[in-house]
């Protein structure tokens, strides 16, 4: 079915050149999703597409959606498109099919009306459905025009979203990114990265806030909004202390950790995007108990991406997939001081691109005996030929991540993590209990493995966490084990950025890397 209803839209594309996805492995969300997207093509129009039986179907909307339910606009009915679409905007090259710039002007969930079969209600000429969009709402109705052909209507309803003289113009920006279609132009925010699969080449890039942006976040009051990337961003209790001060460095306001957000963005987001995030929660410091949050609430804006999940004892959930700038400032304030990302995207969230090690020290265990662990996981991998960087966790332990195609289920990685683990912890039995309980350790190290399990996560890289100072967990070379001065919460939120400036991520060279893994 995959082949036949992307036929069309595959035959008129060159994706060696188009960084349009080809399709083909997303799977459907189980809901209805929808997208309106702004295109400037040889002539401006807007692309409408609701996600039906597995795929988008779409029509171009030259005037664009109206909520005014005396207009009538012409819909030309086109290809189907992929799944993928949904989240698409950048640029089309010139001379490729629809070469022009495109946003995600709107984008929601969609209900058919009156019918339980929208594909059969398109067939027979006529579907009237609700939008919940963060522009477009309340009931359309798309007719085809004299009974055959590409052409339809699209119309809204006289209802109580109807707003008499509604133009879409007036409503120029993208809700996935706040920015128009000249702003995209000029800049789009995607690299096209050939050795990587279709499905994933096209990679986003973020830009940290201008001079501009910060000197206007430094002269806000208490509260106030701050517009970064695009976005109004509604702040609160900027000056309230979440960390308390750490030797020499001050406290931490929540000023201080927008602006960490802000500016940590750009090498930060490629760890948690297309990913469900657990956040940690200390809205009123870390000197109070935090706690997990993983619901985005009611309350959040609507532009934040959300992603819903079925598969719960305790009924659905929508997650944040933080995707911009602002979403990582929307987090701070909201007191989320640690990210936690799902080692799985929400394409495929059966099969992770991350195995992770975590040397859990115990009582007893000095970091002295974590490098010595963490020294025997470099032997261990460079034995077995498969690539990894450790990561201090920015309180006592440290981690590793080693990066796999996504293939292994969860089960599969959490065996091979097992597998290891124990024969590094067999190497150094005095410094490694196996025991669940923390009593029963006698306050050895735990090497954990149960980590690689579905929704089961470790701190993100550059997270911030709960302690004095607002320490950050960073990834290392492998060498940098052995330096002296290393310490598991070396660096805050206020040096961080130094060593990013001097040395880079480390661990960047490892995203996306469709590492096999060998028998241990």
């Amino acid at each position: 079915m995959d082949r036949e209803r992307l036929a069309e839209y595959r035959a008129k594309r060159d994706f060696s050149r188009t960084a349009e996805p080809p399709g083909g492995s997303a799977l459907p969300s189980g809901e209805h999703r929808f997208v309106v997207q702004r295109h400037r093509a040889r002539r401006r129009h807007y692309d409408l597409r609701l996600e039906i039986d597995g795929a988008l179907a779409s029509w171009a909307v030259p005037r664009g959606p109206t909520l005014d339910p005396a207009a009538r606009r012409l819909a030309v009915h086109v290809e189907d498109h992929p799944l993928e679409y949904v989240d698409f905007e950048g640029v089309i090259p010139a001379g490729e099919y629809g070469g022009g710039d495109v946003i995600v002007w709107d984008r929601g969930r969609w209900e058919p009306v009156d019918t339980d079969d929208p594909a059969e209600a398109l067939r027979a000429g006529t579907l009237h459905f609700d939008l919940h969009g963060e522009k477009l709402a309340g009931r359309f109705v798309l007719v085809r025009r004299g009974g055959a052909g590409a052409q339809w209507l699209l119309l809204h309803k006289d209802d109580e979203h109807a707003r008499p003289g509604w133009d879409a113009e007036d409503h120029p920006r993208s809700v996935r990114s706040g920015r128009t279609n000249e702003e995209v132009a000029a800049a789009p925010r995607a690299v096209w990265h050939a050795e990587l699969p279709a499905a994933r080449a096209e990679v986003p890039v973020w830009s940290p806030p201008t001079e501009a942006e910060l000197a206007a976040l430094d002269e806000l009051g208490r509260r106030g909004t701050w517009h970064v990337d695009g976005r109004g961003v509604a702040l609160t209790n900027l000056d309230k202390v979440l960390f308390p001060p750490r030797g020499d460095e001050p406290a931490v306001t929540k000023r201080d950790l927008v602006r960490y957000h802000a500016l940590i963005a750009p090498v930060l987001l490629p760890y948690l995007a297309e990913r469900p995030v657990n956040t940690h929660r200390f809205p009123d410091g870390v000197d109070r108990p935090g706690f997990w949050h993983k619901e985005v609430p009611d309350h959040a804006p609507k532009w934040l991406r959300r992603w819903r999940y079925d598969r719960l004892d305790d009924g659905p959930r929508r997650y944040l997939v933080p995707d911009s700038v602002a979403s990582l400032v929307w987090l701070a304030n909201f007191g989320a001081l640690e990210l936690h990302p799902w080692t799985s995207r929400i394409d495929d969230v059966d099969h992770p691109t991350w195995a992770l090690f975590d040397i859990d020290p115990g009582p007893e265990t000095s970091f002295e005996d974590v490098l010595v662990l963490a020294r025997l996981h470099r032997t261990a991998l460079e034995h077995l030929g498969v690539a990894g960087r450790p990561k201090v966790s920015g309180q006592r332990g440290v981690q590793i991540w080693v990066p796999v195609e996504p293939r292994y289920t969860f089960e599969e990685t959490r065996r091979w993590v097992e597998a290891v683990s124990r024969a590094i912890g067999g190497v150094v039995p005095e410094l490694v209990s196996w025991k669940w309980s923390k009593v029963e350790r006698r306050g050895l190290a735990r090497l954990d493995y149960t980590q690689n399990v579905l929704n089961k996560t470790l701190v993100a890289p550059y997270s911030a966490r709960p302690a004095p100072g607002a320490p950050v967990s960073v990834p290392l070379e492998w060498d940098e084990l052995d330096d002296p001065r290393l310490a598991p919460d070396r660096w805050t939120v206020r040096t961080v950025l130094d060593r990013l400036a001097g040395v880079g991520d480390p661990l960047a060279a490892l995203r996306d890397v469709p590492q096999r893994l060998p028998p241990p």
